[in-house]
Formats: structure tokens, C-alpha cells, sequence
């Protein structure tokens, strides 16, 4: 049986494409889990089994958001993906802007603020891979500091509730035989 670590903050990581954006930003944070043995090494089925699908209170909360923001014009997390969908690959609802194999980036512009979210495999402890997952966001006025504000506890479970929820997808299923 595979056991599934839990994900812990670490320091942000020196060698995401996202470093140049951490200068200024009103949020950076990073967050870490160490993968199963025999886990893909396809940076967007981690990403995917992280980020789609996603436990039903991060939906719950996803919504509430949503209604929460409609009345000050903040486009929706549908919204954002419809828009996504429409120009590229989308991942839950985040929009993918880059991808290597080491790193992925997903995360949008809008008026109150622009957000990006990294996902990075490396190497972690004893020769096991991690999965990383990067958040930077830069507020471009009250109604973004308000918001981020007011979601980044949130936001801080549901990162690692993210990343657990990737280990738990691409954990070998255990042989029958």
C-alpha cells in the first residue's frame, strides 16, 4: 500500500518561471508533496489530478465565491474557463499558459488582479520526486487586496487539499495478482 504524505508550505522555489513575479506580489507561496512511487512524470496529468475534479467543499467554496463576486463584476470561475476553453487548454477551470516538463503554468488576468499558479516536479528527499505547487498573485486595486484578503486562508488549504488530492490520483493501484 502506497502511503499518501501530507503537503506542507515551502519556500518558494528560485527556479520557477513565476520568480520574476515574486517581487511585488501580494501573495507568493508554495506548497509541496512528495509523489507516490511509480506516479506519472506527466507534468499535466499531475496537474489535472490536482486540479480538475476537485473535492466537493472546494466546489462549494468555488461557487460561493462566485456568487459572492458577481455583484462587483468579477467574472466567475465558469466564466474564466469558458473564456479559457475558448483560446487554449484549461485545467479545472485555470487557464494553461506554459508548459515544460518540469514545470506548468496555469492562471489569468483580470481587473482587480492577475494570478498564476505553478506546477513543478523535482527531486525531493531519498531520491522521490515531489510535486510543487506555486502561487503568486499581484492586486491591482482595493477590490483585489479586499478579495485575496479575504480567500488566502482558503486558498492556503485548498492548495494543499490539491496536491494531496494529485498523490492520492497517480498512486499505482495495487496489483490484483
Amino acid at each position: 500500500m502506497n502511503h499518501i504524505h501530507k503537503a506542507h508550505a515551502i519556500p518558494v522555489p528560485s527556479d520557477s518561471t513565476l520568480a520574476p513575479l515574486y517581487k511585488g506580489a501580494d501573495l507568493v507561496d508554495a506548497y509541496a508533496i512528495q509523489l507516490p512511487a511509480g506516479a506519472s512524470d506527466d507534468i499535466e496529468v499531475l496537474a489535472r489530478a490536482g486540479f480538475e475534479q476537485q473535492a466537493w467543499w472546494i466546489r462549494a467554496l468555488t461557487r460561493a465565491r462566485d456568487m459572492i463576486m458577481a455583484p462587483v463584476g468579477v467574472k466567475s470561475s465558469r466564466a474564466v474557463g469558458i473564456a479559457a476553453a475558448a483560446q487554449g487548454t484549461v485545467i479545472g477551470f485555470f487557464p494553461l499558459q506554459s508548459k515544460s516538463l518540469e514545470e506548468l503554468v496555469m492562471g489569468a488576468d483580470d481587473r482587480h488582479l492577475d494570478f498564476r499558479l505553478a506546477i513543478q516536479q523535482r527531486a525531493g528527499a531519498a531520491g522521490r520526486r515531489e510535486l510543487v505547487v506555486v502561487s503568486v498573485v499581484h492586486c491591482h486595486n482595493l477590490l483585489g487586496r479586499t478579495y485575496l484578503a479575504a480567500i488566502t486562508p482558503f486558498h492556503r488549504v485548498i492548495a494543499r487539499a490539491s496536491l494531496e488530492q494529485a498523490a492520492r490520483r497517480v498512486a499505482p493501484r495495487a496489483s490484483l495478482i
